[in-house]
């Protein structure tokens, strides 16, 4: 089994650092981690990574005194120095962070399985390591974090800035892009419009529908009233279907 992340906190505010720790203990069970220790300055921060051994840093940037982008800066220039992942309220430093070697860079509040995401880009896949593949989602839900397994989403559909995750009972808002979804579930999710992935287990089939002057294809899903619409760029899938 691998080693917890050994993960160090850097907030100049203490409810702050209270729910990165609290985020970090709901998503143990998916990534063993352990807070090692944790800062409310930049100066405090570099005098205590020093003597403590972290591969990860979670680091604030606008505090007083020293900022984030200096304390990264600095780490930077130490031998065996951990990685940093901004935590910040400002998305205007994205850039910068970047340049100074940031591994990622997470905007407050900080959602679960964002939060997740980003820890588990750090874990390097063991030689001949077969990595596991997920088999649900974690998503929060009024003060709750709620596992969604894979088998009970019907679609996940882009909607704004967020896609909406979809079961029978109800929707759920997934902070993860479709084109990651698809990538990593390619023989579970069908994409059939530039903002809809099915599940292909509670597909039935296809209808073409007269709408006005022109006919569109739909998908049907098993036991569901509502048909979500096949864009004619995936119309493809159609005809992929009636091959299976």
């Amino acid at each position: 089994m691998a080693e917890p992340l050994r993960i160090f906190l850097v907030d100049d505010e203490t409810p702050a650092r209270s729910r990165l720790r609290s985020l970090l203990g709901d998503c143990m069970e998916m990534l063993p981690n352990e807070v090692v220790g944790e800062a409310d300055s930049g100066a405090a921060a570099l005098a205590a990574l020093a003597q403590v051994r972290a591969d990860v840093v979670l680091l604030d940037i606008r505090m007083p005194g020293m900022g984030g982008m200096e304390v990264a800066r600095q780490l930077a220039d130490r031998p065996g120095s951990p990685q940093v992942i901004f935590v910040t309220a400002y998305d205007a430093h994205a850039l910068s962070a970047f340049e100074v070697g940031a591994r990622d860079y997470l905007l407050k509040p900080v959602r679960l399985e964002r939060l997740v995401e980003a820890l588990r880009r750090l874990r390097p896949v063991e030689a001949g390591a077969v990595p596991m593949k997920r088999d649900h989602f974690v998503v929060s839900d009024r003060g709750r974090v709620v596992r969604i397994p894979l088998e009970e989403v019907l679609y996940l559909r882009a909607e704004l800035k967020y896609v909406t995750l979809r079961t029978r009972e109800r929707e759920y808002v997934l902070d993860e892009s479709l084109t990651k979804l698809e990538e990593e579930f390619p023989g579970e999710l069908l994409r059939i419009h530039r903002n809809c992935l099915v599940n292909r287990c509670h597909l039935t089939g296809f209808e073409l529908r007269r709408e006005g002057e022109e006919t569109r294809w739909v998908a049907m899903l098993g036991n569901w009233p509502e048909v979500l619409p096949v864009s004619r760029r995936q119309a493809h899938v159609v005809r992929d279907f009636r091959l299976c």
